[in-house]
């Protein structure tokens, strides 16, 4: 907190707080100093550039990389470009070249995912209808012999209708005669 004058202007710092404030701003300069050495480092030997590896590398936390947009603009702009490529032979590896890695593998592995989902179904089916023909509760193996029965019942039933209707009509008609003899009969034997 800062007192103010009778005139209304901040009043000067005392001797110990302008000591507190300067060994603040040594420290925070020898900070700065280890990060802008660990970056240069990180940048000369290609290794992977982050926050949180500079930070830890530098023996500082991540807030005061956040807190100097200077040297977060370095690192960004330092994980952004291809690293030192040295004695290495062949193309460069870049961050969007990782990027694309990643992107593929991710693919890859949902369509893995998709294929495997797809054969633990068919195997589950498979040991399924194995499990039901064992059990002797599936569909016997000779499904061809009783189609052949089925389609012989089925035929035997339609014509033992047929033989149905014919003798119903064959009843109703010597019911009918029965009904015309029986009528024929009490007509003649009836007093005039």
């Amino acid at each position: 907190m800062t007192t103010r004058t009778p005139a209304g202007r901040p009043a000067p710092p005392s001797p110990r707080t302008e000591a507190m404030m300067k060994g603040r701003q040594a420290d925070s300069a020898r900070r700065r100093q280890r990060v802008i050495a660990v970056l240069n480092r990180a940048a000369a030997s290609g290794t992977e550039i982050t926050v949180a590896q500079i930070a830890r590398a530098a023996g500082v936390d991540r807030t005061f990389l956040y807190r100097h947009r200077d040297l977060l603009t370095q690192l960004h702009a330092l994980e952004a470009s291809p690293p030192a490529t040295g004695s290495r032979a062949g193309p460069a590896v870049t961050r969007a070249s990782l990027q694309a890695d990643l992107l593929a593998a991710g693919e890859r592995a949902i369509r893995l995912s998709s294929r495997v989902r797809q054969l633990e179904q068919r195997l589950s089916e498979a040991l399924g209808e194995q499990a039901w023909h064992e059990s002797g509760l599936g569909i016997p193996a000779d499904t061809a012999a009783l189609d052949q029965k089925i389609t012989h019942l089925e035929q035997q039933a339609i014509d033992l209708r047929l033989q149905l209707e014919e003798r119903d009509q064959d009843l109703a008609a010597a019911r009918a005669a029965n009904r015309e003899l029986m009528a024929q009969l009490n007509t003649a034997t009836r007093p005039r």
